[in-house]
């Protein structure tokens, strides 16, 4: 695609309210679609745990339900749509796994969150309409070309001229959530792709709460909320809805992060024990399981849902925990049937969730339906290895977009070189950028919700909104070379008669002779800062050309 700045229809964002004046607030998104947003949580169809490891005499990764939301670009109007909050319900028990997740007091993380970003909404429309028809100034196809294109598809043969849109699972890192990469997601989904943000309850985030089926047990629920009463009802609906009470609360539990048994940072570069490789194992095998199950789920949506199963199995409803109001008050799954591209999933992932994408394109036989991957600072060390001489290796397409901090970690820089030159032996197209002057955090909402504390705690050097915009226009480019080009048509660059030059990011940048150094910080913060030569100096000279210039 055309990486120059496109000029915004200011009347198609969200009108700005008192929340972004008062509290952090998130960067509207650049695309031509409004986005949509919408959260589901299903029943496992294999409820089961992983590995022998436990805590509290229990199994520490169980799984029970997938937990999900979903980014799509709309084209309903910004202004007339409920928006969403970005700190995931309960809010308040939600800072206090950070609180857990950082290894710091419940009150100065709560206060801190409620009076920063405990209100911040995302510039996105919860429940809005998928979008039915073509953003106006785009490049899609008019309505003779997308009537050929629907009958291609052989989604419901209507042929009404409706785009139909390539879809992105996208698996989050340490400490991350469903909303904690919304920028990245939402952005990408502004420019005509459905993102799919997987909440893994591996104890690799903060804390997510699953709640239990009411027709299913499950070992992780406590004494008191085994002792409630399960209602007896038909599948996906309680005794109480039929009878027309209002619904009981389905029985739940919590899952905070797991620290490794006697290794708790194995994530740092110089521990000597290195990376827990029973647990992180077990938790990539979790979260390929979580994908699968989030996929059924999208395969079922593309047919329409014609039972209800999904709206009756949902457990992201009053008055389960973690639910809104809303539910999915205004989807009519209808408008979904044959409109998502399942045959060429692309997977992404940042940090951890870098490295569980590696392991589903080495998966071939069991992700047929994965294209390609977009890694994003992944996870090296993490990753799991390629056995020699076996066909597990990866032969799709792959982008990785990493940090100059972590360029600056050799091992991890090895790692994802190494990973690269394992894409390229197996004939497929590799790209290895490195951003300078970002850092592991420029990848996420943290960086934008908190560009200050960014800047000054770990010396990142680029501005946060660029950090994101090179994040997303490569990940665009990417797509538009191996995904077909009616898929990418949204943001295609009609002054384009190369159809192999696209003349963006990726085709433009040359590699480097030599690696700078310039900004590689002393070996104790390797991979968590950067170094910034006279800082004080640079720091005035930028507040004074922000002031004057």
């Amino acid at each position: 695609p055309s990486t120059d700045a496109q000029p915004l229809d200011l009347s198609s964002r969200p009108p700005v309210t008192w929340r972004e004046r008062i509290f952090h607030s998130l960067p509207y998104y650049t695309g031509p679609y409004s986005v949509g947003y919408l959260e589901l949580e299903l029943p496992a169809e294999r409820p089961r745990t992983f590995s022998r490891i436990k805590r509290d005499s229990r199994h520490a990764l169980q799984l029970d339900t997938v937990l999900f939301s979903i980014y799509y670009p709309t084209n309903v109007d910004p202004s007339s749509g409920a928006r969403v909050l970005w700190l995931p319900r309960p809010r308040v028990p939600t800072c206090h796994g950070y609180a857990k997740f950082l290894s710091i007091p419940n009150l100065p993380v709560t206060a801190y969150m409620a009076a920063t970003c405990m209100f911040t909404k995302l510039p996105a429309m919860r429940n809005a309409r998928l979008a039915q028809a073509q953003p106006s100034g785009s490049s899609l196809p008019k309505k003779e070309e997308a009537d050929r294109m629907v009958g291609a598809e052989g989604s419901d043969g209507e042929g009404d001229g409706r785009p139909t849109f390539p879809v992105v699972m996208f698996s989050h890192g340490l400490g991350g959530s469903r909303t904690m990469y919304s920028t990245v997601c939402g952005d990408l989904a502004s420019y005509g792709l459905v993102v799919v943000a997987v909440e893994h309850r591996d104890g690799s985030g903060a804390r997510s709460y699953v709640n239990v089926p009411p027709d299913r047990d499950s070992p992780e629920l406590s004494q008191e909320e085994r002792s409630r009463s399960v209602d007896k009802a038909e599948p996906g609906k309680s005794a109480a809805s039929q009878a027309g009470e209002e619904p009981r609360r389905a029985r739940n539990y919590v899952v905070d992060y797991i620290f490794p048994k006697d290794n708790a940072q194995d994530t740092a570069p110089h521990n000597a024990k290195g990376v827990d490789r029973e647990l992180r194992g077990a938790q990539i095998e979790m979260r390929l399981a979580e994908l699968e199950e989030a996929f059924k789920a999208l395969e079922v949506i593309s047919e329409g849902d014609p039972d209800d199963r999904i709206k009756r199995a949902n457990l992201r409803k009053k008055p389960n925990r973690g639910s809104s109001s809303k539910g999915l008050d205004g989807i009519d799954w209808t408008d979904w049937k044959g409109r998502l591209s399942l045959q060429n999933v692309t997977a992404m992932g940042h940090s951890f969730g870098g490295a569980t994408t590696v392991q589903i394109l080495r998966l071939n036989d069991r992700f047929p339906w994965i294209g390609q991957g977009i890694l994003l600072d992944a996870w090296g060390p993490a990753t799991p290895e390629a056995e020699p001489g076996s066909e597990q290796t990866i032969t799709k397409p792959l982008l990785s977009i990493g940090s100059e901090a972590f360029m600056h970690w050799k091992d991890n820089y090895d790692k994802v070189t190494e990973i690269c030159t394992e894409a390229r032996s197996g004939g497929a197209l590799c790209w290895m950028l490195t951003v300078r002057g970002s850092t592991h955090l420029s990848q996420t909402d943290f960086s934008v919700l908190y560009p200050r504390w960014v800047s000054f705690l770990m010396k990142t050097l680029i501005n946060p909104l660029r950090g994101i915009y090179l994040t997303v226009a490569p990940s665009l480019e990417f797509l538009k070379i191996v995904l077909p080009p009616e898929q990418t048509s949204t943001y295609d660059d009609d002054d384009d008669d190369n159809d192999n030059d696209v003349g963006g990011l990726l085709h433009g940048t040359r590699p480097v002779d030599e690696i700078s150094l310039e900004h590689k910080p002393d070996e104790r913060w390797i991979a968590a800062r950067l170094k910034v030569r006279h800082e004080f100096r640079l720091r005035l000279q930028r507040w004074w050309n922000m002031k004057w210039r």
